[in-house]
């Protein structure tokens, strides 16, 4: 079934026409509609620093998507690493390869324009996720840590 499933998926690029679909996978998997975050998110800025998303559909209908940006020297990160931002599935095509096949293809994206390393940041206790990004290939990042400071 799998199979299947991936043959009809199509995957391209994510339009602010993909808005609505955007809110309501995040709404099912989140449990709260962020239109006007999703809104601020979709804005895909001109190179240098390309910041794109791409879109799982299946006969028209998006259940995926998948955002992330080319660093432009942020913290002395070079312009040859990627950053997976976000990556939604429909909780009804979870783990059935449509979160894989949006990754392979966003990272494809990466490695055409001389991206040499992606990065993202998973929360420690979300071992679905984590298992999710070791399975595509992802290891520990050994030269930057996330630093946190809480304000009460």
């Amino acid at each position: 079934m799998e199979e299947d499933l991936l043959a009809k998926l199509n995957i391209r690029p994510l339009t602010t026409e993909d808005l609505d679909a955007i809110v309501e996978i995040d709404r099912k998997v989140l449990g709260q509609a962020r239109r006007d975050y999703w809104r601020k998110e979709m804005k895909f800025p001109t190179p240098p620093y390309p910041r794109w998303g791409l879109a799982a559909e299946i006969e028209g209908r998006v259940i995926g998507f998948i955002l992330g940006e080319v660093s432009g020297w942020e913290f002395g990160v070079p312009e040859t690493v990627g950053w997976i931002s976000t990556i939604g599935v429909d909780p009804d095509y979870q783990h059935k390869g449509v979160a894989r096949k949006l990754s392979q293809a966003f990272i494809q994206n990466f490695k055409a324009i001389g991206v040499k390393v992606v990065y993202t940041l998973v929360n420690w206790s979300d071992w679905d996720l984590l298992k999710f990004y070791r399975a595509m290939g992802f290891a520990r990042g050994g030269d930057m840590i996330n630093l946190e400071l809480k304000l009460e």
